[in-house]
């Protein structure tokens, strides 16, 4: 914990030099017109499953086009991986460059709020010359800084019909949310237009998070087709997976009939008269025809993974829109020549793998992220990208691009020799990874571990104590847990070595646990009622 406090009071002192150093050098106009605009998108919950330059079996059933032309006209990341996820913990390590126990926002529950008065990328771009501005969902809680303007969701925000804050207060919005933040965002940018000043504006999305609500244009495009089933739908979590067994968010027992699966005959909350019309069209024949079949067993299943997939993948159409309406923006306006444009999500998400939806496991399809980045001039258009990537680089690479000097308290790594095809030797070769929030909604186990190309080692601790290694070569579904096979006696013992040494360069310890539980459990003492709804 003192390491923690150390931190903090070192990235004010670091904060304060940078002010004082950057109004002693004051960046020149013709160099911030040389340095490239920014676009930094970012949904919540996209699968990197579920775009289709990814390819996999939805591609040709729910393609992406818009967002298939950052990965033709720049780079498509293999292995981009994030340290904690979970929504709001996974923002605060992109702001900030580090890991949760560093940066202090290690989970979801209820008063969590980032601490906007340390060292984030933000407010370095903002001393070096650039105009920043986020709009969209932040959900980090308190008021943000580092932005000379922002426009955000409040938490979690609606899909329809949103509320608003920014620098002037709270106002409340008509239409659907992820073509307001669009119009919002391209608006803002023509403003910026015929300014002398580089921008960064992030536009974060809501979509697709958890209920997949689909828009006004998008709703039923999919109802005439049926999604194919991963082969791991019906996991059974035998193969020495304790953890996975205790799990609390499956399609089968947790997706609940009328929030998430809109089965019912009763008026939508949050949607206006004609909004609800249009929504009735679609929904009301599908709970009709369900209340007729009544399915039961594993055609129930099968059943809500259909209508799963239905809503999600068109909640992905209207930000894949969203992505087109932006890249068109850029070329129109002629900014497309100097502007980086990111496209990412706060963290991977399941569409069925082990029978689940979210995320929050260190298992592949939630430890993994979507990352494309365009960049005329500098990144090779069609490039696909091997190398182990994390969230916890994301600011560097920024700073690095805008060519301002790193903090030295970021614990990440400037992707920048990457984007130019050119990564360094001594590129890591394993990522370290820790998650926090339990008990919760899901019962997912806290845990950290260690993943390189060939292995995975996990430590699931807290009310339980198990370990579970996975060879990726030969079981890439994770399905078997080899720990206690002595036939990887050498390999168990080369990770756990690997690990410990991580967790020293990240400066996590046994100690750290045990203060964000004593801290998780004062939370809980003092509201019982904690919305664990994330």
């Amino acid at each position: 914990m003192k390491s923690v406090l150390l931190s903090l009071k070192s990235s004010y002192f670091v904060l304060l030099i940078s002010v004082v150093f950057t109004a002693c050098n004051p960046v020149t106009e013709k160099q911030s017109a040389q340095r490239p605009n920014i676009v930094f998108i970012m949904s919540d919950d996209h699968a990197f499953q579920a775009i289709s330059a990814y390819g996999g079996p939805l591609a040709e059933l729910a393609p992406t086009p818009n967002i298939d032309r950052l990965a033709s006209g720049g780079m498509l990341f293999n292995q981009c991986m994030v340290t904690n996820s979970i929504c709001g913990p996974s923002r605060a390590t992109i702001l900030s460059g580090r890991y949760s126990h560093r940066n202090g926002f290690v989970d979801n529950t209820g008063g969590s709020k980032f601490d906007f008065s340390q060292q984030t990328f933000t407010k370095v771009l903002q001393q070096t010359g650039y105009k920043t501005a986020v709009i969209g969902k932040l959900h980090l809680g308190g008021t943000p800084s580092g932005f000379d303007y922002f426009d955000i969701l409040p938490g979690q925000g609606k899909y329809y019909n949103p509320m608003f804050i920014n620098q002037s207060g709270e106002y409340k919005m008509e239409g659907y949310t992820t073509e307001i933040i669009t119009d919002k965002t391209i608006e803002w940018m023509q403003g910026m237009k015929d300014s002398t000043q580089p921008f960064m504006v992030m536009m974060w999305h809501k979509a697709p998070h958890r209920s997949w609500e689909p828009g006004p244009n998008e709703l039923g495009m999919y109802e005439d087709v049926t999604f194919p089933e991963p082969p791991t739908l019906f996991d059974d979590y035998e193969g020495d997976r304790k953890a996975a067994a205790l799990n609390n968010m499956s399609i089968a027992q947790t997706m609940m009939p009328v929030y998430d699966l809109k089965l019912s005959d009763q008026p939508r909350g949050g949607l206006n008269a004609e909004q609800q019309k249009q929504w009735q069209a679609v929904y009301g024949p599908i709970y009709e025809e369900f209340k007729q079949t009544n399915p039961t067993g594993e055609d129930l299943v099968r059943f809500k993974y259909q209508r799963y997939m239905r809503d999600y993948l068109a909640c992905i159409a209207s930000v894949d829109k969203s992505v087109g309406k932006v890249l068109d923006y850029l070329k129109e306006s002629g900014l497309d020549k100097n502007t980086i444009v990111i496209y990412s999500s706060d963290q991977g998400f399941y569409l069925g793998e082990h029978g689940w939806f979210d995320k929050r496991w260190m298992y592949k399809e939630s430890l993994r992220t979507p990352l494309l980045i365009s960049w005329p001039g500098v990144i090779e258009p069609g490039t696909v990208n091997n190398d182990m990537v994390s969230n916890l680089d994301f600011g560097e690479t920024l700073i690095d691009i805008a060519g301002a000097e790193i903090p030295e308290e970021m614990q990440g790594r400037s992707m920048l020799p990457v984007l130019k095809g050119e990564t360094p030797a001594d590129w890591r070769k394993a990522h370290y990874y820790h998650y926090y929030e339990h008990p919760s909604e899901h019962n997912v186990m806290r845990h950290y571990g260690i993943t390189t190309d060939n292995y995975k080692l996990i430590h699931f601790y807290y009310d339980i104590d198990e370990w579970e290694l996975f060879d990726l070569t030969k079981d890439p579904l994770e399905m078997k847990n080899v720990y206690n096979d002595p036939a990887y006696d050498s390999v168990k013992e080369t990770l756990h070595k690997e690990l410990e040494e991580l967790r020293t360069q990240y400066e996590d310890s046994d100690s750290l646990n045990q203060h964000f539980i004593d801290e998780y459990k004062e939370k809980v003492k003092k509201n019982p009622r904690i919305e664990y709804w994330k």
